[in-house]
């Protein structure tokens, strides 16, 4: 099970937990050339080995286990997974 990121990382961006990641799943990163045209950040689910580290790392508790996403922000469980189809 892959962990998302959901509403709050919109607009914040916070990299602490691309920091953290031990299998680089999240993207963009700061070093990337489309961090700036995206929103939020996402975890790649074919990547995330379900480790947990990011979820203190994030300031706006934006991530979450997919199976414990609110159900207001289940959406973004498809919107994470899309992020890595293109």
């Amino acid at each position: 099970m892959a962990h998302v990121i959901t509403e709050p990382c919109i607009g914040t961006k916070d990299t602490a937990c691309v920091e953290v990641c031990p299998v680089d799943c999240i993207h963009p990163t700061k070093k990337e050339s489309s961090y700036g045209t995206h929103q939020q950040l996402y975890i790649d689910p074919d990547t995330c080995i379900d480790c947990g580290l990011c979820v203190d790392e994030c300031p706006v508790q934006a991530i979450f286990p997919q199976d414990d996403v609110p159900v207001e922000w289940r959406k973004y469980i498809q919107i994470n997974v899309d992020h890595f189809k293109k």
